[in-house]
């Protein structure tokens, strides 16, 4: 399953990276990272990694329904045979 973008977070995503290397490792490598290899790079990080973020999301999602389902019965658990406690007689007779 490959991950894709909507054109505005590609697009988005390729400024960032564009930002990140002129801010970060323009100074290491003594050259410009253009639009076209911010792309490329933006295209690898998906490909390759893409799939292990993805997997992760699902997994915490997956936990989190989880635990939610084991309060299911705390949250609305209906206490069982409560006629007699509610009507005020007491305990039910022999």
């Amino acid at each position: 399953m490959s991950i894709e973008l909507t054109k505005q977070d590609r697009t988005q995503a390729i400024v960032s990276i564009e930002r990140y290397f002129k801010e970060n490792l323009e100074q290491y490598i003594d050259q410009k990272l253009g639009n076209i290899a911010a792309e490329a790079l933006l295209d690898f990080f998906l490909k390759e990694i893409g799939s292990s973020v993805y997997n992760k999301a699902i997994a915490d999602a997956q936990a989190r329904l989880q635990a939610r389902v084991m309060e299911l019965d705390i949250d609305i658990h209906e206490a069982e045979f409560q006629y007699w406690k509610t009507n005020g007689r007491g305990s039910s007779r022999k």
